[in-house]
């Protein structure tokens, strides 16, 4: 496979970037990418987006990067109907139907299963009928416009949505010399972003995805070489306690 198989991220750890509980505002950048925070400021020549209520978690940009900032209002609580809910519950595929689809998708790609698992979990948690703010759809959430660039005709199918997303992910890498991180950047925040900032963009959200599907990448490739090295244990125990061949003419 294209990606090697310890690829924790220096610097970007889940503890550090736990995700703001609230955000009140959705700020659209002038690149195009859409980002939420608290509340903003004006601190001397630049803008101080606030991730928090607090003072302290914040990122700053200069004025002409800010396109518009809109108060975003907390929406209703509202119960799911039965209905939705069994739909919900129908949306999800069992593990054993999406490995297999995972697994078409990869080898198709020549990209690692348990990467493209990491996404889906970080993506949509194995929801088919998943659907972001912005518009995102299926388990890989794809974009209606980058759907249809992959040729994705319906992104609630999974095997559409997965050979798209897949596709999608194979250009990045392809694209940023199979770096991981990179890619993984320019899949949540866009290219754009990431050739703006010559890395990992300053986004709080971008750097919680990377930094999660990388922790889960590596957790199951982990998890898979200690499986595997008990299979070989098991075998090579078996192979040493059969019974020797019966005494006979050679």
């Amino acid at each position: 496979m294209r990606i090697g198989t310890h690829l924790l991220l220096a610097g970007i750890t889940l503890a550090t970037l736990a995700p703001p509980a609230h955000a009140a505002e959705s700020v659209l950048l002038a690149n195009g990418f859409e980002m939420r925070c608290d509340h903003h400021a004006q601190i001397g020549k630049r803008v101080r987006l606030y991730l928090s209520a607090g003072g302290d978690s914040y990122i700053e940009l200069h004025p002409e990067e800010i396109a518009s900032v809109t108060h975003v209002p907390d929406p209703p609580p509202q119960q799911q109907p039965p209905a939705a809910r069994e739909a919900a519950t129908e949306a999800r595929l069992t593990p054993a139907d999406l490995r297999q689809m995972l697994s078409r998708a990869g080898q198709a790609h020549n990209i690692d299963v348990d990467l493209l698992a990491s996404i889906v979990k970080a993506e949509s948690n194995g929801n088919t009928r998943a659907v972001s703010r912005a518009g995102a759809r299926g388990l890989m959430q794809l974009m209606p416009s980058t759907a249809t660039g992959l040729g994705v005709q319906d992104s609630f199918q999974p095997d559409q949505n997965l050979r798209g997303g897949s596709a999608y992910l194979d250009e990045l890498l392809t694209r940023y010399h199979e770096n991981l991180a990179l890619a993984l950047a320019a899949y949540n925040a866009g290219p754009a972003a990431v050739d703006r900032y010559h890395g990992i963009p300053p986004y709080r959200e971008t750097r919680i995805y990377v930094a999660r599907v990388i922790h889960e990448f590596n957790r199951r490739v982990l998890a898979r070489e200690a499986q595997a090295r008990r299979a070989a244990a098991q075998s090579s125990a078996g192979a040493a306690i059969s019974p020797a061949s019966p005494a006979g003419n050679l």
